[in-house]
């Protein structure tokens, strides 16, 4: 179906997604001994995580916009170089403050790159079942980074934890080579001058709107640190918002055309989106704990346990395009999100005395609802959407899948401190399995919200022949 030049096409970008997805699993790995070889607070350790979420989610809104206003191919490859040098950067980081920023622009970098990236796909591959394929395969390497990343980042620490950084350096330099050659410019004209078209009062109060949620949102994990300031925040990213609101229906080239969000399919699949990556990074933290605070395991064997979930990366290219083309998308996308409600209601009885083979049912379960959701919801989120604004549709996306990252972790923390009596009781023993199994409802609760959104746009689909050759994700 494809030509040797479009797998090569296609290979290049899926490479830039798995090493984003590769790189967050990595340094969260990598954690406790950036800690103990830089000496770092508990703040500046989570400030590491944090700091890349707010570079991320912050700007993937210009990021989108600006790969459609100035060449999908040309942001590629810009962002990109960027993401090579600040992750070797980091990997060099003598103090905790070189290590943060490093973090910071490498968020920023792949805010820029990804919805690029995304928007080269839906160029480079017709619409039907060329796009379809493109997008399942792209989409599992996407999550699969992810997974592959908990074992890679286990095998890398015990060299060094230095490796983490600088391992993505070559895989980023080997893409980019690559990439060069290969890529081409697909949206239209874009060119040097249409920066004069860009929206910068947009940009800066969509931008400033951005971090002050997700750095509110982070603040959340300790609700007892400041909250006058926390509220600020959140008061200050109402204000940028309203002034983002009041920009763009006032400019003539707008950084956000707000009769985007007009398409249900695009509002649904960036809803279902946060929701659904809330429930997984709120799910993943606490088997985390669970794993290595209450039993005792390492980083390594943590990794090889959660290693199952990854069986997206086989079947997300390969069995969820077939089901997608016969079923549709939505439907497809309900069936994972009903299979990762499943995992997470079949692991709340958790116990301490809980064998791998007990545990095994809710992982693969969680796997083959990440083959089947991450795909489809790449896909709508361009469903109805002009190809020359798939860029922007990306960094919707992308920024909800975000928030939603920031927003679960955020929800299970604050629930399993309040279950361990405000955070006096310790993470040990009963007390500790008692948290985990009370703060297992907060991704139970945003799968079921989630999948009854998806039912909704299955209602309201009912009678039409869905077919997957809709523009997708």
């Amino acid at each position: 179906m494809f030509t040797p030049r479009a797998w090569g096409v296609l290979f290049v970008l899926c490479g830039a997604i798995f090493l984003e997805g590769i790189d967050v699993a990595m340094v969260n790995i990598a954690l406790p001994e950036i800690r103990a070889d830089l000496g770092l607070s508990t703040g500046a350790l989570s400030g590491v995580v944090s700091a890349y979420v707010l570079g991320y989610g912050g700007f993937m809104l210009l990021g989108g916009r600006a790969a459609d206003l100035l060449g999908h191919r040309r942001m590629f490859l810009l962002w990109l170089m960027v993401f090579l040098v600040f992750s070797g950067i980091g990997g060099l980081a003598t103090t905790g403050w070189m290590l943060l920023l490093a973090r910071f622009v490498t968020g920023v970098a792949a805010a820029f790159m990804t919805p690029a990236g995304l928007a080269l796909i839906t160029g480079n591959f017709p619409a039907g079942p060329q796009r379809t394929k493109a997008l399942g395969v792209y989409a599992g390497a996407a999550a699969g980074g992810f997974s592959l990343g908990l074992v890679a980042g286990g095998l890398l620490t015990s060299i060094g934890w230095r490796w983490v950084f600088f391992a993505p350096v070559i895989v980023a330099a080997l893409i980019l080579l690559a990439a060069v050659p290969l890529l081409k410019e697909h949206n239209g004209d874009a060119g040097a001058f249409r920066w004069m078209r860009f929206d910068l009062a947009g940009a800066v109060s969509s931008t400033a709107a951005m971090l002050l949620t997700v750095y509110g949102v982070i603040r959340l994990e300790r609700p007892g640190d400041g909250t006058a300031v926390t509220v600020a925040v959140f008061a200050a990213a109402i204000m940028a918002l309203l002034m983002f609101i009041a920009v763009e229906q006032r400019s003539a080239a707008p950084l956000v055309r707000l009769g985007i969000l007009r398409s249900a399919p695009l509002v649904r699949a960036n809803l279902v989106a946060l929701l659904f990556l809330a429930a997984f990074a709120g799910f993943q933290f606490l088997m985390t704990l669970y794993l290595q605070e209450l039993r005792g395991w390492t980083t390594l064997q943590t990794g090889l346990a959660l290693l199952v979930v990854a069986v997206d990366t086989v079947l997300a290219p390969t069995l969820t395009p077939r089901l997608v083309e016969r079923f549709g998308n939505v439907r497809v996308l309900f069936g994972g999100l009903v299979s990762a409600a499943l995992a997470y209601a079949v692991f709340l009885p958790v116990g301490l005395d809980w064998t791998y083979a007990m545990m095994l049912p809710a992982l693969v379960l969680l796997g083959l609802g990440f083959s089947l959701a991450y795909g489809p919801l790449t896909m709508a989120a361009t469903d109805d959407i002009d190809e020359d604004e798939h860029g922007l549709a990306a960094g919707l996306l992308y920024t909800a899948l975000q928030f939603g990252t920031a927003l679960g972790l955020s929800a299970v923390t604050a629930v399993s401190v309040a279950a361990l009596d405000g955070g006096s009781g310790a993470f040990t023993g009963d007390t500790g399995l008692a948290a985990v199994r009370v703060a297992l409802w907060v991704p139970l609760a945003a799968t079921v919200v989630a999948v009854a959104v998806t039912a909704f746009g299955l209602r309201t689909r009912a009678g039409q022949p869905v077919a997957i050759s809709l523009p997708e994700r």
